[in-house]
């Protein structure tokens, strides 16, 4: 499912314009992310927990010559799915 049609499958559930639903998928994508950059977590009770975390500066290959190159450290978003998603599955 692709983005366009999670915005049709919403607007078909909650009875509302496409554009309604655009609206509010952009406002719940909006909110992830500015909490994320906050280092925050979004916990949806029932669906999971999006947080930051940090991944260590590391040693990898390039793939094209075999030499030794070095990965910076960086901040990734993780999703841990909840226990309701994880039955429904």
């Amino acid at each position: 499912m692709n983005k366009t049609e999670l915005i049709e499958h919403i607007a078909k559930q909650a009875d509302i314009s496409k554009a309604a639903a655009a609206r509010a998928l952009e406002a719940l994508i909006g909110g992830v992310k500015s909490t994320l950059k906050k280092n925050d977590s979004v916990s949806i009770a029932g669906f999971g927990t999006f947080a930051v975390t940090k991944r260590k500066a590391r040693t990898g290959r390039n793939p094209r010559t075999g030499a030794a190159i070095k990965i910076k450290a960086a901040k990734v978003p993780k999703f841990k799915p909840g226990k309701a998603l994880r039955d429904a599955l």
